[in-house]
């Protein structure tokens, strides 16, 4: 057989494809020995092959195109016909197919991928807006606060501490004008688990009358212990008690921790 008409068999590309009984890939192997023109046309048939991988998935692992290229062989087990060079042809477009497969799915996965990553950012723009809100909400009640202390019409009345709590002291900020009230608590202790602080507004003559005002309800999460509690109008002195958690309708004397008389 001449070299140019054993080249164009088609059965060079079945070697490289490893599609030949042990006889006739013994038979290509000395064949290339022998002849410069098919070592040359075998390198050519690798080469074209290797670089179709690479267009078509440039990612395709060494592992992953031994796989193809065993898919390949089981594809076209018994209907090698090497006189024929449509089937080595036919060889090279399965390769084409499954080599673009490949490349399809490796680019699906990474629009996928790149999908969830979106996810992921949105999520994160959504909590660090959410985040942002928190902190400028937090930041105009701090001004809020600010400006209410600083007001020129405003009454400071120092509280004591008493019996049950020597060492307590609080601070309330009353309006003379708006009559709003705000407590400085810093000075409490952190109240016991189901506890709560609540404050009252006292008229101390001619009898005692307490009216609750507000409890302390955020006391552990508020981080500069400043409270507006509700209005009250023309206070004589006001106290602080330990109450069980949601308050009381009276307040408990045994656990007045703090109190203070106004002085206009």
């Amino acid at each position: 057989m001449e070299i140019t008409t054993y080249i164009e068999s088609g059965i060079l590309e079945l070697y490289v494809f490893g599609n030949l009984t042990d006889d006739e890939m013994k038979e290509v192997g000395e064949m290339a020995q022998n002849h410069q023109e098919i070592r040359d046309e075998i390198l050519s048939i690798e080469k074209a092959v290797i670089s179709l991988s690479f267009s078509m998935s440039p990612y395709l692992s060494a592992a992953n195109f031994d796989r193809i290229r065993r898919q390949l062989i089981e594809k076209h087990q018994g209907v090698v016909d090497i006189k024929k060079r449509s089937n080595a042809g036919s060889y090279i477009g399965w390769a084409a197919a499954i080599l673009l497969l490949a490349g399809t799915y490796y680019f699906y996965d990474q629009n996928e991928s790149a999908k969830n990553q979106v996810v992921t950012v949105e999520a994160e723009k959504t909590k660090m807006k959410g985040d942002m809100d928190a902190m400028q909400a937090k930041s105009k009640n701090t001004e809020n606060m600010l400006a209410f202390i600083r007001d020129e019409n405003n009454v400071i009345i120092p509280l004591g501490g008493q019996t049950v709590a020597p060492e307590a002291k609080a601070r309330i900020y009353w309006n003379k004008s708006t009559q709003a009230v705000y407590v400085d608590a810093s000075g409490l202790p952190e109240p016991p688990e189901g506890k709560v602080y609540q404050i009252w507004s006292l008229q101390l003559s001619p009898q005692l009358v307490p009216t609750s005002i507000g409890l302390l309800a955020d006391f552990k999460t508020n981080d500069h212990k400043m409270f507006a509690v509700d209005s009250t109008a023309s206070p004589q002195g006001f106290g602080i008690t330990l109450e069980p958690a949601g308050g009381s309708a009276t307040p408990t004397m045994e656990q007045l921790y703090t109190l203070g008389v106004v002085k206009v």
